[in-house]
Parts: C-alpha cells; sequence; structure tokens
C-alpha cells in the first residue's frame, strides 16, 4: 500500500518502507500512520513477502508525534474527555505496536538520523536496528509532559533492559549512534552512505532462507520471551513438525548434501 506519505518498494521478497513526510521529520502524522497500518496489515498473508526494512526520508528517521497537533488540539488523542483520548489512541498510534508484534515477518529498521519519542518506539518495534553515524535516539515524552503512549515501555526494555529504558524514560537522554551500539539499542552503525545498503544486504541475507522457517523462527524467539521454559520446548517442537513437513526444509537438507545452491518455494 503505497501512499504519498508512505512509500513502499518491492525487490522480490523483500519490502522497503520509508516514511515520507520529510518537512515533519517524518512525525506520526494521520496519513503516515494510515500508511504504516495499512501496510502491515497485509504484510503476514503475503507470502512472498520475507523481510522489511524500515526507514525515513531526509535527515530523520522519525521525530515522532506532530508537537503543533498537541499544542492545538486538534487531533482526538490530544482532546475530549479521558475516554474519548484513550480510545483515539487504540484508534489511531496504538495500533502501529500491535501490528508490529503481530508481525511474522522479519523487520530492520534503518535509522537514518533522528529517532525521538514515538521515534524511538517505532524502532524498537523492529526486530533488527541499522543506524548511521549521525543518528540520534531519545526516549523524550517528559519534555512534553507525556508517557510512552505507543508501545515503548513495553518495547524498549526487552531491547536495552529495564535499568537503562527507565533512565533513558525519566532522564530524557539523547543517545548518539555509539552510544545507542554500546547499550544494545542498535546491533551496527555505519556511515550514512551506506546504511540503505547495509540493511538492504542483511534483508537479502535472511530472505536467502525457506520462507515459512524465516516466519517460524522469528515467531518463536519472539513468543518464547513471554513463556517459560517448558512451554518454550513445546512450542519449539510443534513449529520444528511443521517446518520438517515442508518442501523447502527438504531441499535445504538436499542442497547442503550435494553441496548447491538451494532452490526455494515457500513450500
Amino acid at each position: 500500500m503505497t501512499t504519498q506519505s508512505v512509500l513502499i518498494e518491492r525487490d522480490g521478497p523483500i519490502a522497503t518502507v520509508t516514511l515520507n513526510e520529510p518537512d515533519t521529520r517524518n512525525a506520526l502524522s494521520d496519513t503516515v500512520i494510515a500508511g504504516l497500518t495499512g501496510f502491515l496489515e497485509t504484510a503476514n498473508a503475503d507470502e512472498t513477502l520475507s523481510c522489511i526494512v524500515v526507514t525515513g526520508a531526509g535527515r530523520s528517521f522519525c521525530s515522532g508525534g506532530n508537537i503543533k497537533d498537541m499544542h492545538e488540539g486538534s487531533h482526538e488523542m490530544f482532546h475530549g474527555a479521558p475516554h474519548a483520548m484513550q480510545d483515539g489512541y487504540r484508534r489511531n498510534i496504538q495500533r502501529i505496536p500491535t501490528l508490529f508484534h503481530a508481525l511474522d515477518v522479519p523487520t530492520i529498521a534503518a535509522v537514518n538520523g533522528h529517532a525521538i519519542g514515538a521515534g524511538c518506539d517505532l524502532a524498537c518495534m523492529c526486530d533488527i536496528r541499522i543506524a548511521n553515524e549521525g543518528a540520534l535516539f531519545a526516549e523524550s515524552f517528559l519534555r512534553v509532559g507525556l508517557i510512552s503512549g505507543d508501545g515503548g515501555a513495553w518495547f524498549l526494555p526487552r531491547v536495552v533492559g529495564v535499568a537503562k529504558a527507565l533512565e533513558l524514560a525519566l532522564t530524557c537522554r539523547t543517545l548518539n549512534a555509539a552510544e545507542a551500539e554500546k547499550w544494545g539499542l542498535v546491533t551496527h552503525v555505519v556511515d550514512p552512505d551506506v546504511l540503505l545498503d547495509e540493511a538492504l544486504g542483511m534483508a537479502r541475507r535472511i530472505a536467502a532462507f525457506p520462507p515459512k522457517s524465516i516466519r517460524l523462527n522469528k515467531r518463536l524467539v519472539r513468543q518464547s520471551v513471554e513463556l517459560s521454559l517448558a512451554d518454550s520446548l513445546e512450542l519449539a517442537a510443534a513449529y520444528q513438525a511443521i517446518v520438517q513437513h515442508s518442501a523447502d526444509q527438504k531441499e535445504a537438507v538436499a542442497a547442503l548434501i550435494e553441496k548447491r545452491e538451494p532452490h526455494f518455494t515457500g513450500q
């Protein structure tokens, strides 16, 4: 679902999703939210899709919520009775973390600049984060007297740990790219000129494996975070039985034995 505010480019099994409102540093406007959620709603059903790269147009990844809308109270998340505002969050920005969490397709955030507030949270919703050397990260909701209303309190501690998440949230500290790598917020820091190439290269390495097995590997890891060891092992046994009945798994083994490149069909 390509819109003016969110661009979707396909290269075989890889989709590049670009937030495309650089004048606002890709703030999460209604049109950006609609374009992003519209794509995510269909991603799991697309069996030809094996990896998603999320990035921003211009010099920022995502600056978070729109401060102008907040100041003017022009959005349902920022005006009305408390219960109405609560419903506004559910109908709008909270659709993003819900859809990311339900996504079986692996996601890579190519953070090309500012990732501030909800923009930092958006990066944390992705499975892997790569940043360019000029990237900046801040969980800065307290600067405008708010909490993270978009899932950051759930995602951020799972990325950096509870103590570091609390420090970021309670001090509004800004991390540069090198600090973000040291804190575990990103896995790689690269030159700005090669950021997208690096992210797409990683996406291609992921997409080179059997599609069904890719998705079940991600699902198992994400679900196991919430499970006991016994329940995780039970789930692993079930998923293993599923993939071992797939043609692609048999092809992977045959290709290794025959010392040739595998040919996967998604079956």
